[in-house]
Parts: C-alpha cells; sequence; structure tokens
C-alpha cells in the first residue's frame, strides 16, 4: 500500500541505523511532526534470527531476506576474484543482522572529520557527548522500563576461547597488557573483553529497530518493503520521494511507482551503497556517469559513489578441545544444543544463545620491532599517516568461538577461529548506477582491496600475530587446513592439522620466501569484507570531491540531507556500527537545530 498520509513534513529514505535513530530522537521530540521511515527489507520485530543474539550468523546465508549483497568487479589483487559485501535489508539495517561488536573510533579519526576535511563540529570534543548518549551500558533495572538509546554488555558467558586469548595475551605479550576500556577514544593497545551490542539484563540484541518499536511514536511512520527510486525535486528543492514495492516482500506487488511528499525535508539514508544510487538515479552526481545511464543531470557532484572504504578482514580456523563452550552446534543446528541454550536464553537471557563469543580482542598498534617484521612496504603509510597520531591502531585481531565458513565440508569437531582487519586501509574504491530505472540492478561496483602494497603487508602481519596467540591457547587442538596458506610441507609454517599447545616461550614461527609467497597468495584468495562500508557521499568541501556539507546538506539543492556511513570522510578504527549511530545522532541535532525542535 502506498504511505497513508498525502504529505510528512519530514521523509527518510532508507531504514537503516542511522536513518532508525535519526528519525526515533526527533519523533519523540516534536510529536506534531509527522514523519515517513521507507526501508527497502522487512520489519525484524521480535524475529528471533533478530533478537536472539546466537543465530548471527544466519543473515549471511544466501537465500537471506534481511541482508543484500553487492558483488564488486572481479580484480587481480584479489587473484582474479570479486568480493561479496553484504548490506542490510530491514528497519535497523546493520545494527539489526551485524556481528554486534561495540567498538569505539580514534578521537583522531574524528578530529581528522574536523581539520583536514573542514567539517567544523565533527571533532572528538564535539562527538563524544553524543558517543556517550547513543549507548546504555548494563546494570541492573527493570525490565519493563522503556529503553531510551541502545545497550551494550559482555553479552552471555565467557566463551574458552575468549578466556585463553586473554590469558595468551597477558603471557606472551606483556608489554602490551590488559585493559578495561578497550573504547577509550583517546587512547589504543590492551587486550580486553569485548563489549557488544546485546542487552546485559535481556539477553537480546540491542538494535535500533527494537528502539523504534518500544518508543511507537504515533507521529512515526514505517513503510517496510519499499524501496525509494529517486528524489522528486520542485526547482532545486527537494520535495518528495519516489518509491515503489520490493517484490521480494509484497505477494500482489506491481511496477506502480509511489510519490511521497515532503514538506520541510527528505533524509536520504539508504547506507554506503543505497544511498548514492538514490542520488545518481535523482540526476545528482557525475556527469559521464549519468549520461551512460540516460539520467538528466541536475547537479554535477563527481564525488558521489567514490572513496568507497571497508575494513579488510581475514579468518582462520582453528580445532577447538572438546570440553570448550562454541557456537558450533548452533550454527549447525544440532537440536539438542539449540533446545539446551534457546531454554537458557528464554530462562533468564543467559548463556550461549546471549552471545556471538567474539569475546576478546585487541586494537594493535605496532612497536619498532613490529614494523620491521611488516616491512619497507608499510614505512610510507605508517610515517605519513600513523605515526604522529598515537591513538590509531592499525589492526583489531580478536577470537569467536565458531568456524567461519562452510560447516558442511568441515569435519563434525569444535572450533574457533582468529580474526583481524586493517582499521585504516589506504585503498579505496567506488560504485554507482547501472541503470536509472531499475533499482534493483547490481552497481558497477570496484572495492579497491588490496591494491597497495601496504595493506598486504599488515594482513601478512596479522596473520602471523594471530597465528602465534592460538598455538599458544589451552582449546587449541591444531588447525583446520582450508582456511590457512598452503604452506609446502616439511616448512616451518607448514599447517598442524594435528596438535596441542606449544609453550607459551616457544619461538615464533619463521617463514622462508616461498611461505611468504604462499602467505600472500592465501590473502589474495580470502581476503573478505569486515561489513563496514563507507566514504560514497563524503562529507567534504564540494572541491575535493564532498557530496554533503558539515551539516550533512547535499551541494547544489535545497531540502535534502544524507545522513548515514556513506558521509564518513575518512575511515574509522572501528566496528561501524557505533559511527552510524553517532552520525544518527548528529543528524537528529542538526535537524532539530533547523527545525526549531527542542528537547534532542
Amino acid at each position: 500500500m502506498p504511505a497513508p498520509e498525502p504529505e510528512y513534513d519530514i521523509i527518510f529514505a532508507g531504514g537503516g541505523a542511522a536513518g532508525c535513530l535519526a528519525a526515533g530522537r526527533l519523533a519523540a521530540a516534536d510529536p506534531s511532526l509527522k514523519i515517513l521511515l521507507i526501508e527497502n527489507g522487512p520489519h525484524t520485530r521480535e524475529n528471533q534470527a533478530h533478537v536472539q543474539p546466537g543465530l548471527f550468523l544466519s543473515h549471511l546465508r544466501p537465500d537471506s531476506t534481511t541482508v543484500r549483497f553487492m558483488v564488486s568487479k572481479e580484480s587481480e589483487a584479489l587473484g582474479g576474484r570479486s568480493l561479496t559485501v553484504p548490506t542490510g535489508q530491514c528497519v535497523g539495517g546493520g545494527s539489526s543482522v551485524n556481528f554486534m561488536m561495540y567498538t569505539r573510533a580514534s578521537a583522531s579519526d574524528y578530529d581528522d572529520w574536523e581539520i583536514k576535511h573542514g567539517n567544523a563540529g565533527w571533532g572528538s570534543k564535539d562527538l563524544l557527548p553524543l558517543l556517550k548518549k547513543v549507548v546504555w551500558h548494563i546494570s541492573p533495572c527493570d525490565r519493563s522500563e522503556s529503553l531510551p538509546s541502545p545497550r551494550v554488555s559482555h553479552g552471555g558467558e565467557l566463551s574458552t576461547a575468549g578466556a585463553d586469548f586473554l590469558a595468551v595475551g597477558a603471557a606472551y605479550d606483556k608489554p602490551r597488557g590488559f585493559t578495561d576500556d578497550p573504547n577509550s577514544i583517546f587512547s589504543v593497545g590492551g587486550y580486553a573483553r569485548w563489549l557488544k551490542w546485546i542487552d546485559g539484563v535481556t539477553g537480546k540484541r540491542s538494535d535500533v529497530a527494537h528502539f523504534l518499536y518500544h518508543q511507537d511514536s504515533k507521529n512515526l511512520h514505517i513503510l517496510a518493503g519499499c524501496t525509494v527510486k529517486r528524489v522528486i525535486f520542485e526547482g532545486n528543492r527537494a520535495v518528495g520521494v519516489e518509491y515503489l514495492h520490493n517484490a521480494r516482500f509484497h505477494s500482489n506487488t506491481t511496477s506502480e511507482v509511489f510519490v511521497a511528499r515532503a514538506a520541510r525535508l527528505v533524509v536520504v539514508s539508504a547506507g554506503s551503497f543505497g544511498s548514492p544510487c538514490i542520488l545518481e538515479r535523482s540526476g545528482i552526481g557525475a556527469k559521464a556517469v549519468l549520461e551512460k545511464n540516460g539520467v538528466k543531470q541536475l547537479v554535477d557532484l563527481p564525488g558521489v559513489g567514490e572513496h568507497y572504504q571497508d575494513h579488510q578482514f581475514m579468518l582462520t580456523g582453528f580445532f577447538s578441545s572438546e570440553e570448550s563452550v562454541t557456537l558450533d552446534g548452533i550454527i549447525r543446528g544440532d537440536e539438542s544444543e539449540v533446545q539446551k541454550w534457546t531454554s537458557q536464553w528464554n530462562k533468564d537471557g543467559s548463556g550461549i544463545m546471549a552471545s556471538n563469543t567474539i569475546d576478546a580482542g585487541i586494537k594493535l598498534r605496532p612497536t619498532a620491532k613490529d614494523l620491521e617484521d611488516i616491512g619497507p612496504a608499510f614505512q610510507q603509510r605508517w610515517e605519513t599517516f600513523f605515526k604522529d597520531a598515537h591513538d590509531k591502531p592499525v589492526l583489531w585481531a580478536g577470537v569467536g568461538a565458531f568456524l567461519v565458513g562452510d560447516y558442511s565440508a568441515a569435519p563434525l569437531r569444535k572450533f574457533f577461529s582468529m580474526g583481524f582487519f586493517i582499521e585504516h586501509p589506504s585503498g579505496s574504491g567506488s560504485l554507482h548506477i547501472t541503470s536509472a530505472e531499475d533499482v534493483n540492478a547490481a552497481p558497477d561496483f570496484e572495492s579497491g582491496y588490496l591494491e597497495n602494497d601496504d595493506d598486504l603487508a599488515l594482513l601478512k602481519w596479522g596473520y602471523k600475530r594471530t597465528r602465534e596467540i592460538a598455538r599458544r591457547m589451552s582449546c587449541y587442538r591444531g588447525e583446520y587446513p582450508s582456511s590457512h596458506p598452503a604452506f609446502s610441507k616439511g616448512s616451518a609454517a607448514s599447517v598442524s592439522e594435528e596438535a596441542h599447545p606449544v609453550d607459551m616461550a616457544a619461538p615464533d614461527i619463521q617463514y622462508s620466501d616461498d611461505d611468504e609467497k604462499a602467505l600472500e597468495a592465501h590473502i589474495r584468495n580470502f581476503v573478505t569484507t569486515a561489513w563496514h562500508s563507507l566514504g560514497t557521499c563524503s562529507m567534504k568541501p564540494r572541491e575535493k570531491g564532498g557530496v554533503v556539507d558539515s551539516n550533512l546538506n547535499v551541494y547544489g539543492v535545497e531540502g535534502l540531507k544524507v545522513a548515514d556511513l556513506s558521509i564518513c570522510p575518512g575511515n574509522v578504527a572501528a566496528n561501524t556500527c557505533s559511527t552510524a549511530l553517532l552520525v544518527g545522532e548528529k543528524a537528529a541535532v542538526i535537524i532539530a537545530a533547523e527545525l526549531g525542535i527542542e528537547g534532542i
């Protein structure tokens, strides 16, 4: 059905994390506002796949309806592969389907937004209060009380692999030590238990969709299963949007295009993949891109769809001891395991179903010795970007008590996985529309992965570093071969399928030149996305490729803003959900000030 009102005050084109939070804040602050939020995917209210944290990997199944998979062009840097990147397609967006990692960026990341990119009010000093607002750390409370924000906790119980990771960090890597606060934005380093977007009282995922559902604002209408085609303009002012039904969620759908009008503001909030495509279909973008697709240009903004960034991610699998507490049984669908942990979760919100089991990690910043190990390919990047920014890590590394991979091809054993991603890769990509009319047409997408040798050098170091931690963990029982390089037999680096932990003081594995080549080939063939796409509608000066100004206004038009991760002018050293919500909070503040609304 079309929207129930002919006109709204504000329309949000996209119901992801940032859009949902901004819409919710504004609706609560001014009940007289009429707000429409249009989301491409379905509702998620009380859906177990979204509510139960232990089911988080189910969203990556090929038949998922709450994630859309974007496929890049094939790349020589990836061994001739294309890259598949998930993007949230449901109310709540990534907050409702992601791995639930709560991580704040470094202060210098946001200061770069303000100083390097000229965005007043977007530095760490101004954003820290909003970072605090967006999250509520758990303390004993009445389960029935209204939730003013999502919540974070350690979630469920500490897995065996998580405990072992922390123990090894303390003994093997003593100089870095342990920290109780891995999310201080002003410092970096220290092994830590990791917080998650999981309510420590109920054991449920803390997503923005359920923040909205609990808020239940009568002046906010959510139109799910509908795709925004383009923004409607009168002159150069945005006055509404065209949208159509998503056939995946409407059994009686037609090709009819509906119109919803906005009296005061249109906010494009469809994410790093969706937002640039909406702008380009609306005539905002590079002339060559628009002409190629038969779109009449309204505003020449060549930065639309450029500056795509992600966190390049690697995972390696290891066998875990049979007594280990892991998610493997739940992921496999073992009925006895699912019933056991679901029963406990239903009882008091505890247990492994209340966790993603990514229980421990570290933000790694290299020492002088580490820089030698990483090698000369990283030296210039270190000197020009990292060296003087003492709060910037180069990698995040951590452990999860499960196998990321094809369980149907894996032996019936328990696993843990070591994961690591580059916090600030130097490579970047782009994405653009391939059709003016077909909203489901795959974009022309280049990932920019591994195009620079410094990124490859960091991933090689991450593999070696996490492998040394893994083989010292008490639950370690060998390496799962298919997720490791094809080192030659007889090499000191060859994979050990059946093994027990080495002594904490055992020497590190030494890699020959052939081993280094095998490792490089493995990374090119298996590096994947951390699901942290951003930057495609960057908040920069127009002459430097910017798409929006510091008040999120799209250059060259009126009444149109963008508010999601696509506006990030630089990457952030963090899982990106906290930054997406930060953008939502800041957008609500900006919009409220412009409309004279108090109480944000």
